[in-house]
């Protein structure tokens, strides 16, 4: 069976079940189930997600933020430490190690940008071998694993109307 194409079938429509897997792979579902649950167990699939339009729905309630964090990495642990400590806060979604003008990425969240300027000023920027951090406010959101969130316009003319 082909662990890749199932992973790859199961990132781009979550909502496929374990029989249209089968269906799609010419396999018995047992078979599909079992190896989910392998891939479950493994800790190569970690976990199944809902995309939320925050445009519309907690708008007022809630506010993300990536955080751009440059650091020294430590002697034996390379950044494994620092990322330890910041990846630990539950206001941390998100994170990944880059290669550029920063270390890691963050995703916050918070319920106001006071809240999540208080944590990275009292948190992150604490964290011992931080250097900087660059805080950076999502106003809008237009795209999210693969799903545009931009409701399309009406199918109405958009002219103006003129009058004499």
């Amino acid at each position: 069976m082909n662990q890749s194409l199932i992973l790859d079938l199961l990132e781009n429509n979550a909502r496929l079940t374990s029989q249209d897997l089968a269906d799609i792979l010419n396999e018995d579902e047992a078979s599909i189930k079992s190896e989910i649950q392998s891939l479950e167990k493994d800790k190569i699939i970690c976990g199944y997600h809902t995309i939320i339009n925050y445009n519309k729905a907690l708008k007022d309630q809630k506010v993300l933020a990536y955080i751009e964090v440059s650091c020294t990495p430590t002697r034996n642990r390379g950044y494994d430490k620092t990322a330890s400590l910041i990846a630990n806060y539950p206001e941390v979604d998100t994170m990944y190690l880059l290669s550029g003008d920063c270390d890691f990425l963050c995703l916050v969240q918070g319920k106001t940008m006071f809240e999540v300027a208080r944590f990275v000023s009292d948190k992150i920027a604490c964290v011992e071998d931080v250097r900087s951090t660059k805080t950076l406010f999502v106003l809008k959101q237009y795209k999210q694993s693969g799903i545009v969130m931009i409701d399309k316009p009406e199918d109405k003319e958009s002219r103006l109307v003129v009058t004499p």
